[in-house]
């Protein structure tokens, strides 16, 4: 098995027009797509899901955030993160060239090669980056990678398509399929996403659809069955439904935010089942948490 071998960055090449907001590279990843998984989170979003687990991705701004649990309460505190002795003040956020950010996620190459499985573009909205995230996986399939990405699909099919077409999979989020409500609680214009839902199933992409399953937002036999009446035309065969978790809330107290999901529960096993079951009865292969 060949090793990969990073480009070299030319001093003629324009890096300036080639650089990303990134906040974490996450490596051997079960999910998010096929194989193991080396997931790039891009910074910015411009959805305000109340249910976010990654709050940290949702500003496209670098910021500084203080770690309480690994804080030594020095006195005075500069609150610089060069000078901060136990890491407790730390920046959210990194700016990385096309070329050293393929270096990094080549890092794991064999691991993609062993698998069949490859980088996924997650955020944040990777759509906010779009032109960036375009080149970089025209590069990653020159190297004969497999590639996705995750999306709200809440942009012009002008930034959507061109990036869509260079993955091996779209994972595709659908969220309130009420359109007034998925403006006023999401900010996510539901119209615009389902038509570019359609043209990525109608240019043959595969498209993977998933449902965040939400207490008070989309966790509902009503909710779920809009989105079966959707997918119907389009033939798809796979759903993921995902069911709330409360993981992120220490991400919150950490960037001094108040989180909209505090107290609420994750849903029932027994009511992600029934769910599930309604999903089955029309043919879809359903990945719970997937």
């Amino acid at each position: 098995m060949t090793s990969f071998a990073a480009p070299h960055i030319s001093c003629n090449e324009q890096v300036g027009a080639d650089i990303a907001r990134i906040y974490n590279i996450q490596r051997y990843s079960l999910n998010d797509g096929r194989g193991i998984r080396t997931i790039v989170f891009f910074k910015g979003c411009p959805h305000r899901c109340p249910w976010c687990a990654n709050p940290e991705s949702i500003s496209p701004k670098r910021e500084t955030v203080r770690r309480k649990s690994q804080c030594l309460s020095c006195s005075p505190c500069l609150r610089d993160v060069d000078a901060c002795p136990s890491g407790a003040y730390a920046h959210i956020g990194r700016d990385i060239t096309l070329d050293a950010l393929i270096r990094e996620v080549m890092k794991d190459d064999v691991f993609f090669r062993a698998s069949d499985g490859g980088v996924t573009l997650s955020g944040g909205e990777v759509l906010m980056q779009a032109p960036f995230a375009t080149r970089l996986l025209q590069r990653l399939k020159g190297w004969g990678l497999r590639t996705a990405i995750e999306t709200a699909g809440d942009a012009p099919a002008s930034r959507l398509l061109p990036l869509a077409r260079q993955c091996d999979e779209v994972l595709f989020d659908l969220k309130i399929m009420d359109a007034e409500q998925s403006e006023r609680c999401l900010g996510i214009h539901l119209p615009r996403v389902l038509e570019n839902f359609q043209r990525l199933v109608n240019e043959g992409i595969r498209v993977i659809p998933r449902l965040p399953l939400i207490p008070g937002y989309t966790l509902s036999e009503a909710n779920v069955r809009a989105v079966l009446r959707f997918l119907q035309p389009l033939a798809l065969t796979e759903l993921h439904l995902l069911p709330f978790h409360s993981y992120g809330e220490s991400k919150y107290r950490m960037l001094g935010q108040t989180w909209a999901m505090a107290g609420v529960s994750p849903p029932d096993v027994a009511v992600v089942d029934a769910l599930r079951r309604i999903a089955e009865q029309q043919g879809y292969q359903v990945i719970t948490g997937g």
